[in-house]
């Protein structure tokens, strides 16, 4: 998008409005490759990235149940998409192979790591085993 951004001349502040757009009154907040750092790898909660992509069946399967924990979750654990399309440097940084993958970070490092479709429940069991060890 900054490519764009940058030949069509849209304001910086208008483009992170789009870059970190939030959904379901902020349950989940949609992360790019610039913001990054700041949203996740800085944050004082813990952060559940969905890396996702908009082709990918099971990835849009898996939006509903990450809405629901990112609003179970509110105030304990920041809920994040990332799209792998549009941010291919973080997802190669992880290792991310297949999508949809859920990465778990706190202190700026990732802790945990679940991939493919699953219920809410088993998500959010997922984040409290990772937050344990």
């Amino acid at each position: 998008m900054a490519n764009i951004a940058h030949r069509i001349k849209i304001p910086s502040i208008v483009l992170e409005c789009m870059e970190s757009r939030t959904e379901n009154n902020n349950a989940v907040t949609h992360v790019t490759t610039r913001l990054w750092d700041e949203e996740v790898l800085k944050s004082d909660v813990p952060v559940l990235v969905d890396f996702w992509a908009e082709w990918c069946g099971p990835c849009r399967m898996v939006g509903p149940a990450v809405e629901q924990v990112g609003k179970i979750m509110a105030g304990k654990v920041k809920v994040t998409k990332l799209n792998v399309d549009e941010n291919q440097e973080i997802a190669m940084r992880y290792n991310v192979q297949s999508i949809p993958s859920l990465l778990l970070f706190k202190g700026g490092k990732e802790v945990g790591r679940t991939i493919g479709a699953a219920p809410k429940e088993r998500y959010l069991q997922f984040i409290e085993n990772s937050l344990k060890s």
